[in-house]
C-alpha cells in the first residue's frame, strides 16, 4: 500500500509539472479586430490596465533583442506590446535591428545595409550579455504575420521611407495592431494622409510639444504620448493636459531606471512610475516590471475584452 502511494504521489507531481509546464507555453495576448479597438485599448479612463511596453522586445539571458521569440518569451508571462526598430538591407527588405551596424546584436560585422537578406542569414542574434543565440535577423513581414492576434507593433523610426514603411502597413492590412513612432506632428500627419485609422507613439514631452500636437489637427485618441524617461514634477502638467484629451501617458525607463544594478532599486523605480500617472510602462525588462507593478494594475472592465491567453 505504502509503495503504491509513493507510485501515486510521483505520478501527480509528474502531472502537475506537466501542467505546468503546458500553462507557461501559452501567451497572454491582446485580442484587437480593428483600428477602432486599438484606439479604445490605448485611450485613457482614468481606470486602465498599466500596459508594459517592451522595448526591443525585453532583454533576458538566452533572447535577443528585436527577435520573435522574444516576444513570446515576454507574452509567456505578462499582456505586452513592443517598439522594434525596422531598417533596411542592401536589397531594401524591412528586418529588424536596433542600430545601423550588426556589430553589437549579431555575428556580423560592418553595416547592415552592406548585406543582402539573404547575406544576413548566415549571422545569428547575440542577446543582451553577447552570447550567441539560434536565432536569425526577422524581416518586418514576418514578425508582422507572427503578430496578428497576439499583441500590438510600435515602429520606431530609423532608416526607412515613411512611404514604405505606410505601404508595407496597407499590404498586410495590419493598422489593427500596429502603432508608428512619430518624432513630429509632420510625419504624423503624412501618416494620416495615407490612413486616418493609424495609431502612434508622439514625442509629448513638455507643453510645446503638447501644443504642437494640439494645433496640428492630429486626433490625441490615436496617439499615446511618450513623456521622458524620469519621473518628476513636470510630469504633473503633461499628465493633466494628455489625460484630459483621452491620451494615455508613456514613461521609458530603458535608458534609466532599467540601468540600475540592484533589482530591489529597479523595483522600487518601476512602482514610482505607476504611482507617478503613467499609463505605460515601457522597459527592457517587460517581466521583471510587470511583476513589479502587479499590485498597482487596475482591471478596468471597458478593457477586459481585449486581454487573453492563448
Amino acid at each position: 500500500m505504502k509503495a503504491k502511494m509513493i507510485r501515486l504521489t510521483a505520478l501527480f507531481v509528474l502531472l502537475s509539472s506537466v501542467c505546468s509546464v503546458k500553462a507557461q507555453e501559452k501567451m497572454n495576448v491582446l485580442k484587437l479586430k480593428s483600428p477602432k479597438d486599438l484606439h479604445d485599448l490605448f485611450r485613457y479612463t482614468g481606470n486602465d490596465i498599466i500596459l508594459i511596453s517592451g522595448h526591443r522586445g525585453g532583454m533576458v539571458p538566452g533572447f535577443p533583442e528585436n527577435s520573435i521569440a522574444t516576444f513570446e518569451n515576454t507574452l509567456r508571462h505578462t499582456p505586452a506590446f513592443f517598439e522594434i526598430d525596422p531598417r533596411l538591407t542592401k536589397d531594401s527588405v524591412i528586418v529588424l535591428l536596433h542600430d545601423a551596424t550588426l556589430d553589437r546584436t549579431t555575428t556580423g560585422k560592418g553595416k547592415l545595409s552592406d548585406y543582402t537578406f539573404e547575406e544576413l542569414n548566415q549571422f545569428r542574434l547575440k542577446d543582451a550579455e553577447g552570447n550567441v543565440t539560434k536565432y536569425s535577423i526577422p524581416t518586418l513581414t514576418e514578425t508582422i504575420d507572427w503578430a496578428r492576434g497576439k499583441t500590438v507593433l510600435n515602429l520606431d523610426h530609423k532608416d526607412v521611407p515613411l512611404q514604405m514603411t505606410a505601404d508595407l502597413l496597407r499590404k498586410h492590412n495590419a493598422d489593427a495592431f500596429m502603432m508608428l513612432t512619430v518624432h513630429s506632428s509632420s510625419e504624423a500627419k503624412f501618416y494620416l494622409a495615407d490612413n486616418k485609422d493609424r495609431m502612434f507613439s508622439a514625442f509629448i514631452r513638455n507643453k510645446k510639444e503638447f501644443e504642437d500636437y494640439e494645433n496640428s489637427g492630429i486626433p490625441f485618441s490615436q496617439l499615446i504620448a511618450y513623456i521622458g524617461p524620469l519621473v518628476k514634477p513636470e510630469n504633473l502638467e503633461l499628465y493633466r493636459l494628455l489625460h484630459k484629451k483621452g491620451t494615455m501617458c508613456m514613461i521609458s525607463s530603458a535608458s534609466s531606471y532599467d540601468k540600475l544594478k540592484d533589482p530591489e532599486e529597479r523595483k522600487g523605480a518601476y512602482v514610482s512610475i505607476a504611482k507617478d500617472g503613467a499609463s505605460i510602462l515601457e522597459t527592457d525588462m517587460p517581466i521583471e516590471a510587470a511583476e513589479a507593478i502587479r499590485d498597482f494594475q487596475k482591471a478596468g472592465k471597458s478593457k477586459q475584452k481585449f486581454f487573453g491567453r492563448k
